[in-house]
């Protein structure tokens, strides 16, 4: 688990690509609490991530000519700092690591009203083959994609990850 002094500073998380905004958050967001609701967290920072995906060639085209696509098998949500009406957020979106056929992600909502890590998305997405509905290995162009989107967003911090899920080795048999 991720202690607050492992958790990314405004600037270091500014520094990854902006995927998503900058929004102004507007009050059809706040909930009964008086901050922004947790939908609407999630809601940007699946937007960002597909944004990734997409960068690496995971589109409507790709799903539709090839018969692949990615499907989420996890996700971890955690909130750091409220969002209310009237601030802007913006979404940074980093890879963290791969395996021949999961990814590991991470979106980041920052508030860019108060300079704050609002919350993280943490996800594993696993690449299927869409009709027989199995995990199937990345052609070499996909793996060559992913590589890519972990190059640009290779950060000399560790992603807060939460722990309990990422790319894991299959146990020899």
């Amino acid at each position: 688990m991720t202690s607050p002094a492992e958790i990314p500073s405004y600037l270091q998380v500014v520094a990854l690509p902006r995927e998503c905004g900058p929004v102004l958050v507007p009050s059809a967001y706040e909930d009964e609490n008086g901050h922004m609701n947790i939908r609407h967290y999630f809601d940007l920072e699946a937007q960002a991530i597909a944004e990734v995906f997409d960068r690496m060639g995971i589109t409507d085209d790709y799903r539709a000519t090839r018969g692949q696509g990615f499907f989420t098998a996890e996700h971890h949500i955690r909130y750091y700092a409220e969002v209310h009406v009237g601030d802007r957020v913006s979404v940074h979106a980093r890879i963290v690591e791969r395996s021949d056929k999961v990814v590991h992600a991470m979106a980041f909502l920052v508030d860019d009203t108060t300079e704050r890590l609002a919350s993280t998305l943490e996800v594993t997405a696993t690449h299927v083959d869409l009709t027989s509905r199995r995990v199937v290995p990345f052609a070499g162009d996909v793996a060559g994609a992913v590589d890519r989107e972990l190059a640009r967003t290779d950060v000399d911090w560790p992603a807060p990850v939460c722990g309990a899920m990422g790319v894991r080795a299959r146990a020899a048999r």
